[in-house]
């Protein structure tokens, strides 16, 4: 959908270690990367690619780019409107955006376990999900508002194994949330949850999936 071409320039918004800019940085495209993270702009530097420092809903760039590209980043950034804003500053006129994103439907069941669990132990639910997943509908609103042109936009169901069970996806995910329980009860409200969770996403040989969905847009701005 991104369809580099060489002597494009092209931006990695959350570009992470820029194993995938560099990816597209293969097709000839000239691509700058940047990421809230210190320690993966030093690793994407690292590696070669043009990366900085920064914040998504503040980018500094003025019609600098020919694309901004984003892969799983955008539900991490609850202003949404504010990223589609400075992606739109940093473009020239014609320019895309592409990505893809957690859409609506995105870890309901995970969700859904920890909502409940919250509510049972009178915890701070906020806490649940602080994530942004849009349908499809949705953003395509805020992207038209924000002054681009949509030209695809859809879900895609993508169950994801997990080679380390739900219990490592909830360490990774979710550590603010089982920070909030009691010590001595971390551990037994854990496995409330594992289990809450086992029938819908554990198979029968024991193996784990998440049930990932996935947003994936394609827009311009006016030439």
């Amino acid at each position: 959908m991104l369809a580099p071409k060489p002597g494009e320039e092209i931006l990695d918004l959350g570009c992470g270690d820029g194993v995938l800019s560099l990816r597209i940085a293969a097709s000839g495209a000239k691509v700058s990367g940047i990421d809230s993270s210190p320690s993966l702009v030093a690793a994407a530097q690292a590696a070669g690619l043009d990366a900085v420092l920064g914040d998504a809903v503040a980018m500094s760039y003025t019609a600098c780019f020919d694309a901004v590209f984003s892969n799983a980043v955008l539900h991490w950034i609850t202003q949404p409107d504010a990223v589609i804003a400075s992606v739109a500053r940093a473009l020239r006129p014609g320019g895309r955006f592409v990505g893809e994103f957690g859409g609506h439907g995105n870890v309901a069941a995970i969700i859904v376990a920890l909502r409940a669990t919250a509510r049972k132990y009178g915890l701070d639910e906020s806490q649940v999900a602080p994530w942004f997943y849009p349908t499809p509908e949705e953003y395509a609103a805020r992207l038209k508002r924000g002054g681009f042109l949509v030209d695809q936009i859809e879900l895609i169901p993508r169950p994801t194994p997990l080679p380390t069970g739900i219990s490592g996806w909830l360490e990774t995910f979710r550590a603010p949330f089982f920070r909030l329980l009691p010590d001595d009860r971390r551990e037994a409200i854990r496995q409330e949850i594992i289990d809450l969770l086992a029938p819908t996403l554990r198979d029968q040989a024991g193996n784990w999936t998440a049930d990932y969905v996935r947003l994936r847009f394609a827009a311009h701005l006016p030439g």
